[in-house]
């Protein structure tokens, strides 16, 4: 006890005897000396005294499916100096392939007594994936706010950009250079945004003039690796131009064509989805269409603080307008 006493003191900044009497429900200390300290246990992992676990603590789970996507650690920039402005500490849990599940993250979230948690990417946008933890999340009446478009049957807050338009920028970009024969490279079939990035994707063809065939569409995990794969066969079909379903699917489309000798934007166009970091330093620059991260960030958190305020509104999904950059990887095509 007296070790616990120090090591919360010290985090806090605050003496042992504050500390005490914070443990044992004691008045003489403020509100928010109270809630410092109260974090500074959950942070070190301490369990909280008997009578004050029924409160949740000032922490804030963010559940991302990985960091290889530059996408990912953007949003936990975002949303964290957001919760914190809010008074509230993120708890960082990135899936790892074969490590901690979404799941588990869920159940030790619960153990820490979050205020709520905020998911950037998961399990949610995926309808043959499990989905108990979110209920259980909610039977639990802990705020959660998703980003990105969730399966139907989840009702919390969500914010998502809006594929459609993106698809639409994207496909009219390369439709007004010239290319007829444009490929997509979109996530799994039960992956909610790529459904709607394929739905877009075949009224913008018919609303050009043209159509879009099954062979040019091609399923693939979301890494480089699948995304070289993925644009291998299309290009093996004859397309001149590309739309990935995200940056890194892009960078893996630019490899295959490279691979097989043709030249990026010459010969072969490609355009991905998030304008990532780094991007603009690509050879050639990546022509992308761009998430707006920060407002989409900001407003999930608002989201989540209303909900643990008690004033939250049910506002149904928040679609955020993308914005194309044009850079150097896209071109009218050999023939035009």
């Amino acid at each position: 006890m007296t070790r616990r006493l120090a090591q919360v003191a010290k985090k806090v900044g605050v003496s042992e005897a504050t500390v005490s009497r914070v443990l044992n429900g004691k008045p003489g200390v403020s509100e928010a000396t109270r809630q410092s300290v109260l974090t500074a246990l959950d942070v070190l992992g301490y369990e909280r005294p008997t009578q004050l676990r029924g409160e949740r603590a000032r922490l804030v789970g963010l559940v991302l499916p990985e960091l290889q996507n530059p996408i990912f650690p953007a949003f936990a920039e975002v949303i964290g100096g957001a919760l914190a402005q809010q008074g509230l500490t993120p708890v960082l849990c990135t899936q790892t392939k074969g490590g901690v599940s979404e799941a588990d993250y869920v159940d030790l979230l619960l153990q820490q007594q979050v205020s709520g948690v905020v998911f950037a990417g998961g399990l949610f946008a995926q309808a043959d994936a499990p989905h108990d933890h979110y209920h259980q999340l909610a039977e639990r009446n802990i705020p959660v706010v998703l980003i990105n478009a969730s399966i139907k049957g989840l009702n919390f807050p969500c914010v998502s950009c809006d594929d459609a338009v993106a698809v639409e920028q994207a496909w009219r970009h390369l439709a007004s250079l010239g290319h007829e024969r444009i490929g997509l490279v979109l996530g799994p079939s039960d992956h909610v945004p790529s459904r709607r990035k394929l739905e877009a994707a075949r009224a913008v063809a018919e609303a050009v003039g043209g159509d879009l065939p099954d062979e040019h569409v091609v399923r693939s995990i979301f890494s480089l690796e699948g995304g070289q794969a993925a644009a291998a066969r299309l290009l093996e079909r004859g397309v001149t131009g590309i739309v990935c379903a995200s940056d890194p699917l892009a960078l893996g489309a630019i490899r295959a064509a490279r691979r097989r000798g043709l030249a990026v934007p010459s010969q072969v166009s490609v355009i991905g989805f998030d304008d990532s970091a780094f991007m603009n330093c690509t050879e050639p620059p990546l022509s992308t269409v761009r998430q707006p991260i920060e407002a989409m960030g900001r407003a999930a958190v608002e989201l989540l603080c209303a909900q643990i305020q008690g004033t939250q509104t049910d506002p149904g999904e928040l679609l955020f307008e993308p914005e194309l950059v044009v850079r150097g990887s896209t071109a009218p095509p050999p023939s035009a």
